[in-house]
């Protein structure tokens, strides 16, 4: 049976001391039945189960894992992501979505070749100070990949927490989550125990938050620590944690040119502007931002950034949603006999790729979703 930490008895232990043996045992034997096989579970080695952290951020298991194999394969190490040119990153992570993930890996590669020997840092202060780590991160990689005894808190964990104690309120609030935090430190199984049982107890804890003590459905019924739980004993657990405030949704659409010359060759840009951010700053169409799909507006913009003056032929519009904004891509064909020749000091980067090429560029799902209008129309 395992020894629980040393800890004073306050408001921020969930679980009394004495329970806390039985309360540890009963989620990692659990865990090691029920978890899913997923496939950085059969590696500790940091590098791994650091990109599968960084990848996992808000962001599904199932969108994730051919993107960790695909990805692995071509960078299986980190001195080879470290070597990696940057457009060869954002290319393997193209479609995955929140890009300063992979810029932040990248960067982090190169340190920690140049300032680490090429291995993941055990000591957490190391860890914080690469580009992109976090509390939680640090906390994750360390534990699973080398048993240090660090708690984590994520959304999973926190609404675990929340519910075991009967949290009530806003769990981002900072002051209620350093105190979740004190709480899952306190559940963390004493450093005297096999040093798998840090990383493992995180899984378990994270795994009981993603399939049992889900969001809008605990199955309480199989939870192997219910009984525990202060939130089912007062029959409060689908009302737990409290939900959270929302932004408002802002609904814009973006009209974007698809040059096309002769070759079939178009025009991609790469610069800094009100909606680069929409195309996550990789290669996207040249394009505006309006209330409605507006033609005029993006023709004035074509002569005046590009002196193209040709007609603009609508393409099926499409649906694209990052984090608040709704947008509606509202793609337009342009047929250019020549494709601009332009400035990269005042215009930024510019590629003219064949159209049915650009996959082979890191670009995001809406420029994505614009070429294939485009695509679409020419076959």
């Amino acid at each position: 049976m395992l020894a629980p930490m040393r800890a004073v008895r306050g408001k921020n232990e969930i679980i009394a001391a004495e329970d806390l043996p039985e309360f540890q045992t009963k989620l990692l034997g659990w865990f090691a039945k029920a978890k899913r096989d997923l496939d950085w579970r059969h590696t500790r080695d940091a590098y791994r189960v650091w990109i599968s952290e960084i990848m996992l951020q808000q962001t599904r298991v199932a969108a994730v894992l051919p993107y960790y194999r695909r990805f692995l394969a071509r960078f299986p190490a980190t001195d080879a992501l470290a070597r990696a040119r940057p457009d060869a990153v954002l290319r393997s992570w193209a479609g995955l979505g929140y890009y300063s993930r992979a810029r932040n890996l990248h960067r982090a590669a190169k340190e920690i070749v140049a300032r680490h020997g090429g291995e993941f840092p055990r000591r957490i202060e190391d860890a914080l100070a690469l580009p992109g780590i976090g509390q939680y991160t640090a906390a994750a990689v360390l534990s699973i990949a080398y048993g240090e005894p660090h708690a984590v808190v994520d959304g999973n964990v926190a609404r675990v927490l929340a519910r075991l104690g009967a949290v009530r309120g806003d769990l981002r609030q900072p002051k209620r989550w350093r105190a979740l935090a004190a709480s899952a430190k306190a559940l963390l199984p004493a450093q005297a125990a096999p040093v798998a049982y840090a990383g493992d107890w995180n899984q378990a804890m994270m795994e009981l938050g993603a399939t049992l003590c889900t969001p809008r459905a605990p199955q309480c019924a199989a939870c192997p620590v219910a009984r525990w739980c202060r939130a089912h004993a007062l029959g409060i657990a689908l009302r737990l944690p409290a939900p959270r405030r929302k932004p408002k949704p802002v609904r814009l659409t973006l009209s974007a040119a698809v040059l096309l010359d002769p070759r079939g060759r178009t025009l991609l840009i790469q610069q800094k502007s009100r909606h680069s951010g929409l195309f996550s700053n990789l290669w996207q169409f040249p394009a505006i931002e309006s209330a409605r799909p507006a033609p005029e507006k993006l023709g004035r913009y074509l002569r005046s950034a590009f002196g193209i003056n040709a007609a603009l032929e609508p393409l099926r519009t499409a649906r694209h949603t990052v984090t608040f904004r709704r947008i509606l891509l509202a793609p337009f064909l342009v047929r250019a006999a020549k494709l601009p020749r332009i400035g990269l000091s005042t215009k930024g980067m510019v590629r003219t790729p064949r159209l049915s090429e650009i996959e082979r560029l890191p670009i995001s799902s809406a420029t994505r979703k614009i070429a294939a209008a485009a695509l679409a129309a020419l076959s």
